[in-house]
């Protein structure tokens, strides 16, 4: 993964992570029609709210995206609009599909899993940190 650096006010950063995101009671209820769409307003949410998605990919339970963000994103919040958003469009879009699998209006577990990540290993950039040239 190569640094894609970013740019705000007084800071420059390079913030990823991982969010992996699955279906209540983690019915296999996604087609990849779905996933396709899915894809589309993951990328359209993440415009919205100023970062940047690099990749993303699901099966027929869950889904895992990586994206970029800047520091004073509120990630529980961001992870909150994502959730609110797709399930709405989606239940909305493919409405008779996913109601073979929610009589409710759910789609997503309450959870989640996020994990920040970067281009370098924790054990490589305690290492860095370790050689610096501290003064006496």
């Amino acid at each position: 993964m190569k640094n894609d650096y970013v740019s705000s006010g007084r800071s420059v950063s390079d913030m990823k992570a991982h969010l992996v995101l699955t279906t209540k009671y983690r019915r296999k209820a996604f087609t990849g029609e779905m996933l396709k769409r899915l894809q589309e307003i993951l990328f359209d949410l993440c415009q919205k709210w100023d970062c940047k998605l690099i990749e993303f990919n699901g099966e027929e339970d869950h889904i895992h995206l990586l994206f970029q963000y800047y520091p004073q994103m509120e990630l529980p919040k961001f992870v909150n609009n994502i959730k609110s958003v797709s399930s709405r469009r989606i239940r909305s879009e493919f409405s008779e599909h996913v109601n073979n699998f929610y009589w409710k209006d759910v789609l997503w577990n309450e959870s989640y899993f996020i994990a920040s990540c970067g281009g370098v290993t924790v054990s490589v950039l305690r290492q860095y940190i370790e050689q610096q040239n501290t003064p006496e």
